[in-house]
């Protein structure tokens, strides 16, 4: 690979757009409203309806995540967008009432639960790995492949054994309401009150309402059965209580939290498999790396979770995929206070952004930021500089569960075959919701 050769990037704004350019702009990719000066400085603010600032300053970045934590709660537009969908769950809820659905949740993805839950994530990876060679060198599109993987795997350990619970129609369902109703308004910028509809929003809401008839049922239907004699999430959810209070999640309240993470289970991983296959067919010299570890650890094996330990370059190989396209790629939180943030001052009603994709291409963080190089995560990278996940008490509460899964399929996958790129399909990266490669992930495979 050539040294001036990087991957693919998202061109990034050179000029100020003004609200209607960034409207446009924003509703094809969110990502492209990001200044380019931002990968250069600590911080940047502007005017755009309202006023903003976007920090790339690790200290600064703390006081928002965890020092102030009350003082920025998630934006109206983040919520505006989700809570449709997924009412007051853990994503959305603030306060009090986000605390207690911590706690209660917080065992459920404990090392214990989640390291037992790991043979579903190695079928899983066997099942991809025989669709894969089924193919033999015929192109396919990975990032499709990623998802069916990654979403068998989510509705097993959320929704097993339920007779009402139909993985296909929930998938479906996910998809129309991302179409629909995930693409920033003009409303949302202007910051007009939620009880002003948003006709996308309005055209989503079939697919809406199918979602939560589905989970809905699911709920009362387990609730009515019992717990398997594995538990998936659901049972755990379902037994969990807040250890301070001794207070259990409603049907409503489950509802919205396993929704929560069906769709972030499934996609942000597939995303993150995805785009880490791009950078493995990139950089073949890595990706004979990071064979050459498979196949010493599993010798012939599909990987599972005690194998994590001996596969410490795959899992570099993750980490760096999720620096490079971080899947969700830009935070917003909304001033309560005024404040100060890396000296710039912050009003009371300031929109404050935590463009996570800028941030992990920032020179004044990353040596060469923009290229592909695992190894340097072979040293953990500065705190609030690498937020794949988030950071303080709301971080990603589901991270060790991705990243176990993500590598268990990684490993299984490079240890037999060999993937390079299709010419002419190189993946965009497009962000609506998430940071997906439009066109997919075209690679071609064959046996090693």
């Amino acid at each position: 690979m050539p040294e001036s050769q990087t991957p693919v990037a998202v061109p990034l704004a050179r000029k100020p757009l003004g609200m209607l350019k960034s409207l446009a702009a924003a509703r094809n990719n969110v990502l492209s409203i990001i200044p380019y000066i931002a990968t250069q400085q600590p911080v940047v603010s502007g005017t755009t309806g309202v006023r903003w600032h976007m920090l790339m300053d690790p200290d600064a970045i703390r006081r928002v995540l965890l020092e102030e934590l009350e003082n920025y709660p998630k934006s109206d537009v983040t919520k505006n967008l989700l809570r449709p969908a997924i009412g007051e769950s853990l994503f959305i809820a603030e306060g009090a009432h986000w605390r207690w659905q911590r706690r209660a949740a917080a065992p459920v993805f404990s090392h214990r639960n989640v390291s037992a839950l790991a043979p579903v994530m190695s079928a899983a990876a066997e099942t991809s790995l025989a669709r894969i060679e089924a193919a033999d060198k015929r192109a396919s599109d990975i990032y499709a492949e990623m998802v069916r993987a990654t979403f068998d795997i989510t509705a097993s350990v959320t929704l097993s054994g339920s007779a009402l619970f139909s993985s296909d129609e929930v998938h479906r369902a996910i998809d129309a309401y991302i179409a629909a109703a995930g693409k920033l308004s003009l409303f949302d910028i202007l910051g007009l009150p939620m009880w002003v509809p948003r006709p996308s929003r309005v055209m989503a809401g079939a697919s809406l309402k199918q979602m939560k008839t589905i989970a809905d049922d699911a709920v009362n239907s387990r609730r009515s059965a019992g717990a398997g004699d594995v538990p998936d999430l659901l049972d755990l959810l379902l037994e969990g209580e807040d250890p301070e209070t001794g207070r259990s999640m409603s049907t409503a309240e489950l509802r919205d939290n396993l929704l929560t993470f069906i769709v972030a289970g499934h996609e942000t991983t597939a995303l993150t498999l995805a785009w880490a296959f791009y950078l493995c067919a990139f950089d073949q010299g890595v990706q004979d790396k990071a064979r050459a570890e498979a196949q010493s650890a599993l010798q012939g094996r599909t990987a599972t979770a005690a194998d994590l330990p001996n596969l410490p370059y795959c899992r570099m190989i993750i980490d760096e995929a999720l620096r490079l396209y971080p899947p969700a790629a830009l935070v917003s939180r909304t001033a309560q206070a005024p404040d100060t943030l890396a000296g710039r001052e912050v009003k009371k009603g300031d929109t404050v952004m935590i463009p996570i994709y800028a941030l992990h291409r920032n020179a004044l963080l990353w040596d060469d930021p923009d290229a592909f190089r695992p190894e340097r995560f072979a040293e953990k990278p500065q705190r609030y500089a690498y937020l794949p996940f988030g950071d303080g008490p709301r971080i990603c509460i589901g991270a060790s569960f991705a990243l176990q899964e993500a590598v268990i399929i990684l490993a299984t996958l490079l240890a037999k075959r060999r993937f390079s790129p299709v010419q002419g399909k190189t993946p965009d990266p497009v962000m609506i919701l998430t940071l997906r490669p439009e066109g997919g992930v075209w690679l071609t495979s064959e046996a090693v």
